[in-house]
This record gives structure tokens, sequence and C-alpha cells, in this order.
């Protein structure tokens, strides 16, 4: 028998991805299943119209409007929660997501093959094709406060080879957690950890659903036989000053969260002001370089060609 699969993506105004999303999820399913796969759009208030389109296109796409910006782990537990309780297996993945053939053939495969596998993911390609590291360690106290010191500036720091794990062999195993741009969820294994924590509103929440799975006794499993393309970040990077402090503050929770007592209260402390130090210096230079983008695409528009 085929699995029950559904497929969930958040949306916020994805433009012409979501096309792309639909059509090539199609030719990815080959193998896979012989019936239509239900794709719902959680929408957090898109204003392009785009997946209202989607949804009148295609008739296994649904659109479910969540009433706000509810975040991205807080509207794949709506979506989630709409699933009829038979689905076996739901694929999480961003609009901005193009399948290559056969990818979710091979990550069911691999579920098969890892009846304990609570999340898989498979390769995440860049749009020049090169890997990104979609397969980490989680994060510690030291391992996270070295990426973030000296990730930009020292790549090859030992905390950051450690977290990202670029070095690693493209090879079928065990991880600490996989990106939440595309995961193949196990139902009862997300059910078990009660879904994405929605306190966390951009960021980090796969990271902590992969800690939790795995504390869980349930594997987060990287399946590189299976490909996805990335365009990365098609409504984060319009507003870095809205979405890098909110990807501090989500490092600062996850931190916290596992550092709960009263005695590491100095910890978290000195914690909070290096992150928010970190965040407004990362604010400052991202709004420059844009900057200086659009001051060069204005000068390049007014050339006259002499």
């Amino acid at each position: 028998m085929s699995p029950q699969l559904a497929v969930v993506t958040v949306t916020y105004s994805p433009g012409e991805h979501l096309d792309r999303f639909v059509t090539s999820l199609a030719s990815s399913l080959a193998g896979a299943t012989d019936e239509s796969v239900e794709i719902i759009l959680a929408d957090n208030g898109s204003t392009d119209g785009s997946p209202e389109r989607a949804a009148q296109t295609y008739d296994n796409v649904r659109l479910l409007d969540t009433g706000a910006n509810i975040g991205y782990g807080g509207a794949v537990n709506r979506a989630v929660a709409e699933l009829d309780p038979s689905i076996e297996f739901v694929i999480v993945a961003n609009p901005d997501v193009e399948w290559q053939p056969g990818a979710v053939a091979e990550l069911l495969a691999a579920a098969q093959r890892w009846p304990r596998a609570g999340a898989l993911g498979p390769v995440v390609r860049e749009l020049d094709g090169s890997v990104y590291p979609s397969a980490r360690s989680v994060p510690g106290l030291l391992s996270g406060a070295g990426h973030a010191l000296l990730g930009t500036v020292w790549p090859s720091n030992p905390w950051t080879q450690s977290y990202r794990q670029e070095n690693e062999a493209l090879s079928e195993r065990p991880v600490g957690w996989l990106s939440g741009s595309c995961l193949l969820l196990r139902r009862s294994a997300f059910d078990s950890v009660n879904g994405f924590d929605s306190r966390y509103f951009m960021y980090m929440e796969d990271v902590d659903l992969g800690d939790r799975l795995t504390k869980a006794g349930w594997h987060n499993i990287y399946v590189p036989t299976a490909e996805v393309v990335h365009a990365k970040g098609h409504a984060a990077g319009r507003h870095p000053e809205l979405m890098l402090p909110a990807h501090h503050e989500s490092a600062y929770r996850f931190q916290a969260d596992r550092h709960p007592e009263w005695w590491q209260a100095p910890l978290r402390l000195a914690l909070k002001a290096g992150l928010a130090t970190r965040s407004r210096i990362a604010v400052r230079s991202a709004l420059r370089d844009r900057a200086t983008s659009e001051d060069v695409r204005g000068k390049g528009s007014n050339d006259d060609g002499r």
C-alpha cells in the first residue's frame, strides 16, 4: 500500500516560487504514491495573490488562512492539525523549494529503512548547485557561542566546523537536526513531541524540533539520495531589520530553555546581552549592504551608456 502522505508549506507572498513548488513536487512524487497528495498552504498574510491562484489552479491545493502572521512553526502546527488522522507522513517545506525527480520517493524509502526516523531531510542545494549544510549537530552553549561570534570572520573555526558538519561525507546517517526548509516528518513522531514550538516565530524552530525528537527516542535522518533546490529567503531577505533580531532572539530562547536553573541566570543574562549586541551589529551591516546595493542599481539605471 502507498503511504498516506500530505504536504504543508507556509506562505507569505511567495510569488512565482509557489508554482514551481507545486509542479516540481508532482514529478518528485513519481513512484512514491499512486494517489493525489493534498497540499495545504498555511498562509500567514500573503498580499500578492499567489496562494489564492494556486488553490484555484490545482485541485489538490488547499488554502488555509491562519488569520495573522503566526510564525513558521505555528502555521505548520495549524495545518497539520487539519490533516486526516490516517496521514502517516507529512512533508513540511518552504514554498521556494524546487523538488528534484524522485526526491519524495527516496525520503519515503529511507523512512522504511529507519522505522525510528521522526524526521528525514534531503540534500539542499543552492541555486548555483552548491550544497547547503542542512544536516547539523545540535549547538551546545560553547559551540553555539563560538559559531555565532566567529562564524563570519573565521569560517574554519572548530566550533563552526563541528556545528555545520560541512566536511562530513554525503552519507545516509542520523544527525542532530535537519533544516526545516524541507522535511519528511513521521506524523506519530511529530505528534509525540507536540509539533513545533510556536514560541519560535522564525528560525531555530527546526533545531529545537530535531533536539526534542532525539530526546524522545526518534532519529533525524539525512538522506543524500534525495535532493531539492532552495531559493533561500524569498521573504526573510527583504527585511533584515526584522529577521535578524528574530534569529538572535530564537538563539537565546533555545539555549535559555536548556539552561533553566536559577544558578544559571548569570549565564542567561550574559548570553542575552551578547546576542543583542551581535544582532545590532548584524542589522547595521545588512542595512548598509542593502543601501549600497540599491545605490549601485540606481546609478546603473541612470547610466546613459556613454
